[in-house]
């Protein structure tokens, strides 16, 4: 496509990019408020009521325990046994925890008026990936979710950093409460077996994967430095009411030096608040975030002007997410007819906008949720630090597609247990056409809707390249 947007046809890229999908009521804000109205309001989604979301999200009752009583009435398997606790299948086992959270994510990412601040706590969720799986994190991942992801997903990147370092699930996940320097107190006791030394896993990750990128211009050294400043960052309990302590005992006392900046001895936990600030601040962390902001916003390989300019809002801000989004969405390349439709969606945003056009009353069932597993993203479950993968050639594997197929036949013909359309639906294919497709759709795509009838028109849009792309 060469020639310039309509403009029905920007806002539907803008909706597109800036939520889980258009819907007619989206549509209609959009054009109330203007592109630029609407981007305020949904920036500071605190004035957004959205009540009827979480009257559905407060129904999950894992959703509002702290991880102690989560683990209190979700223990797993033998110590359940050794209490006498009856353990009714999945219901009682500690894996209905990650379901109510994903559950919850999908609800919100249907359902939500604050369409932006969703999108941003998925993208945030996976740039500060936990695997929710893995031991104590089965019971630690909602608290993570509620209390560190969320409040901060649209402030400053310095604090959302911060907050996730010292959040028992990070701490857990990549072993920094275990770390402690040879240089401490506590590694000239005798017999500590539970603590191994320094780890270097944290400290990696924060500035490979959470700020500098792997290009970022970091040494081995830095990140043997790193780890010794964050000795001590450790937590309590994790099988309980786990919360984060500084332990003076476990840390490194002596000097250090990290990026070139001497962080001098003494400093205690402040060691670790320098690094937090050092990187937070850093040019090169600007440039990594900046850039994986426009590939969620613009495309697999966007422009370097947007990169530059997304960097330097970035640091204009000192790191405050909503102007360097801001900066990304008024750049003039953001609405380029080489965008349109540039980007492929991943599950979640597949599944969620299928839901959304289709006005389909949505529970949240195993069902709906397996089929998201099939497609390759199951909500919270990326075993890798580096979270789920943000290219298209990811997600476009035949397997995958053919779920995906499966998935709007089934979504069509009112299969799928926990997504139920009303039946006039079907009768909706102009209207449903517009808000994928204005004016734009493949000659291949309608001569298939052609000769098609029905929910099959239906399950055919929903499972046409047009509407898999973004």
């Amino acid at each position: 496509m060469s020639t310039p947007l309509r403009q029905e046809q920007r806002i539907i890229h803008f909706l597109n990019r800036t939520s889980f999908g258009p819907t007619p009521a989206a549509v209609r804000r959009v054009n109330q408020l203007g592109m630029r109205g609407y981007l305020e309001e949904q920036l500071a989604p605190e004035t957004i009521a959205d009540e009827p979301v979480e009257e559905r999200v407060a129904a999950l009752k894992t959703m509002r325990m702290n991880s102690r009583e989560l683990f209190e009435l979700y223990p797993p398997p033998k110590v359940a046994r050794e209490r006498g606790m009856g353990m009714a299948g999945a219901m009682n086992a500690p894996r209905l925890i990650i379901f109510e959270l994903q559950q919850a994510r999908l609800l919100r990412a249907v359902y939500s008026q604050r369409q932006l601040y969703e999108v941003m706590v998925d993208f945030w969720s996976n740039h500060f990936n936990i695997f929710a799986a893995k031991g104590a994190n089965r019971w630690l991942m909602t608290s993570y979710d509620r209390d560190t992801i969320r409040p901060h997903a649209l402030g400053k990147f310095r604090d959302l950093l911060l907050a996730t370092a010292q959040s028992p699930a990070m701490l857990f996940y990549l072993d920094n409460w275990l770390s402690v320097s040879p240089n401490s107190l506590a590694a000239r006791r005798t017999g500590n077996v539970r603590r191994r030394g320094l780890n270097e896993n944290y400290a990696r990750e924060i500035m490979e994967l959470h700020t500098l990128g792997v290009d970022g211009g970091y040494s081995q050294q830095d990140v043997h430095e790193v780890a010794s400043c964050f000795t001590g960052w450790t937590l309590r309990r994790p099988r309980g009411e786990a919360q984060f302590v500084f332990e003076p005992r476990l840390h490194d006392p002596g000097d250090k030096t990290v990026l070139g900046t001497r962080i001098p001895a003494g400093g205690g936990m402040e060691d670790g608040i320098k690094v937090i600030d050092l990187l937070a601040r850093h040019p090169a962390t600007a440039r990594f975030i900046a850039t994986k902001l426009a590939r969620r916003f613009v495309a697999d390989d966007p422009p370097a002007s947007i990169i530059e300019q997304a960097a330097a809002a970035f640091r204009r801000s000192d790191g405050d997410i909503p102007t360097v989004m801001q900066s990304i969405i008024d750049a003039p390349e953001f609405f380029s007819p080489a965008f349109y439709r540039a980007r492929i969606k991943k599950p979640l945003e597949y599944v969620a906008s299928a839901l959304r056009i289709t006005e389909a009353d949505t529970t949240v069932t195993p069902q709906l949720l397996r089929y998201l597993g099939r497609m390759g993203e199951r909500l919270f479950m990326a075993q890798p630090p580096t979270g789920y993968p943000d290219l298209a050639s990811s997600w476009i594997s035949p397997d995958m597609l053919l779920t995906r197929m499966n998935f709007a036949s089934d979504l069509a013909a009112n299969r799928i247990d926990g997504a139920r359309m009303h039946s006039e639906v079907t009768g909706h294919t102009q209207a449903f056409i517009r808000l994928i497709a204005p004016d734009s759709l493949s000659s291949a795509t309608q001569a298939a809707l052609s000769e098609t009838a029905g929910s099959d028109t239906l399950a055919l849009l929903l499972a046409a390249p047009e509407f898999q792309r973004r």
